[in-house]
């Protein structure tokens, strides 16, 4: 028991001398390791007498415990002292520039977005949603297309195969080639008045500079019990010039047929050519010719839509308007080939695309 507790202090010492984590190391494996002090001794338990094996071979178990822990403890001690060491001689050189980091933009279709919402809300107005894939009755008949509309042809209109309805009758379904069948739904599903936009994705086939497959179109809606033509030329006037913020935008009205409006009318704005060949929106100077660009579709509800949505036309009247998101986004800010829109270029998007946190206002002014 003696040459034991002279060995702890032995080992002791050596454990306390260690400054480093590999000394310490060292001397973990020459008193614990396989051929170790106290592992040699463990092998002379074979040896003994068992009155003896058992008295010595509890001192060994716990002296064996006992340099464990003490081993356990400088080693934490050595990394105390090392990160002390650290904290007090390192440095860090807080003026060294950051990494830059990419920063994501918003989309000039979200932002047109946005920009309507805000004025039309300020109008009034509430946002109305409904479904990409419509069905024949929703799309063209509750509008008023006749049978033999040159819109059901197949070169215009992205059919899908035919689904039977509620009733068992085959119905044709297809993707919308308007959001005018939301305007439908809505005022199927509500009570008069009505007073919504609506915004989406449609469909039609067509490519080039100015058509693409698939883009996105805003329509309103306005029924109610003493709306006029005159509503609706106010309401269109206050629009286009709070988009383009030219408070002199000339605004002319041009007459024009669409099958779900009676009287209908082509919506349009007035530009200058520049001398370098492009344009600017407003008012032609004094001796200068006023050029017209048509802008967006509109007109009275024709009372037939009326009647296919529930709703008397003899109590009951409104506009509806539509447009192209895409087309207003152009010309405001300079966007020349609509394919560019659909083509996933982010150095595209970083050149057109606008900063989340510094965007024009939404509201109406």
């Amino acid at each position: 028991m003696t040459d034991i507790n002279a060995l702890k202090t032995e080992i002791t010492s050596e454990i306390e001398a260690a400054r480093t984590p590999a000394a310490l190391d060292d001397v973990r494996v020459t008193v614990l390791g396989k051929k170790g002090r106290i592992t040699a001794l463990m092998k002379t338990l074979g040896g003994m007498d068992p009155e003896e094996r058992k008295t010595v071979g509890a001192a060994l178990n716990v002296l064996k415990d006992e340099i464990a822990e003490l081993i356990k403890s400088q080693e934490k001690a050595l990394k105390k002292q090392a990160l002390d060491e650290r904290l007090a001689t390192e440095t860090l050189d807080v003026t060294l520039s950051t990494r830059p980091e990419r920063s994501g933009k918003i989309h000039p279709i979200s932002q047109t977005m946005e920009e309507l919402v805000g004025i039309f809300g300020a109008m009034g107005f509430q946002v109305a949603e409904g479904p990409d894939i419509e069905d024949d009755w929703h799309n063209f008949t509750a509008l008023n297309f006749p049978p033999g509309h040159p819109a059901r042809e197949m070169q215009d209109t992205f059919f899908l195969p035919e689904d039977l309805s509620e009733e068992g009758e085959r119905a044709k379904k297809l993707l919308r080639t308007h959001t005018s069948a939301v305007q439908i739904r809505h005022m199927q599903e509500h009570e008069p008045p009505y007073k919504i936009v609506c915004f989406g994705r449609t469909y039609r086939s067509d490519y080039d500079m100015t058509h693409t497959p698939m883009f996105h179109q805003m329509e309103g809606l306005y029924i109610d019990k003493n709306v006029t033509m005159a509503h609706l030329k106010g309401c269109l006037t206050d629009f286009v010039r709070s988009y383009f913020k030219l408070d002199d935008l000339p605004v002319r009205f041009r007459p024009s047929f669409f099958p779900f409006v009676e009287p209908g009318a082509e919506v349009d704005i007035g530009y200058i050519k520049k001398p370098d060949g492009g344009i600017k929106l407003g008012k032609a100077p004094d001796g200068e010719e006023q050029k017209w660009m048509e802008i967006l579709g509109a007109g009275m509800v024709h009372p037939n839509v009326l009647k296919n949505c529930g709703v008397d036309p003899d109590e009951y009247q409104g506009f509806a308007f539509g447009m192209g998101i895409e087309r207003l986004t152009m010309l405001k800010y300079g966007i020349p080939d609509l394919r560019t829109f659909f083509e996933c270029d982010t150095r595209w998007l970083a050149h057109y695309g606008f900063d989340p946190l510094d965007r024009p206002n939404n509201a109406m002014r």
